[in-house]
């Protein structure tokens, strides 16, 4: 499958928001803070597929000792097929040499981030404020 993989802050609210729908995360029903959102990080990769974005995700960082992922979307009907992996590589790529690359990672997701080589942080306990209803 030829996907295209890339750092790259071209993207348009329609696609973003249908991304976000079809997996069912509650950010897409504030796109007014979505989109500055992700404009805003300090890295946005997408994933496409004939010019259809299938996936998604970004990074917020200080420059250089803590990264944060807060987004990592890929369009259900692809999960499986690397696309995820190849967007976390090109971005743990850039990130090689931090400190802390940090991610949350929940359900079916926590196996995908160990097998890229993340672990639970020691004794830490994950904690938010939250906002959505998604989780």
């Amino acid at each position: 499958m030829e996907v295209s993989v890339q750092i790259s802050k071209e993207i348009q609210e329609g696609e973003v928001i249908e991304l976000y729908r079809a997996n069912g995360w509650s950010s897409a029903e504030v796109p007014e803070k979505l989109l500055p959102a992700l404009l805003n990080s300090d890295t946005l990769v997408t994933a496409r597929k004939s010019g259809k974005l299938i996936g998604i995700g970004n990074a917020i960082s200080d420059g250089f000792l803590v990264v944060y992922y807060p987004h990592m979307l890929v369009d259900p009907d692809f999960h499986g097929f690397g696309v995820g992996r190849k967007m976390m590589e090109l971005m743990q790529s850039k990130y090689k040499d931090f400190h802390q690359q940090i991610l949350t990672a929940d359900g079916e997701a926590v196996d995908f981030y160990k097998a890229l080589g993340f672990e639970r942080a020691g004794k830490t306990e994950p904690m938010w404020v939250y906002a959505g209803n998604d989780h």
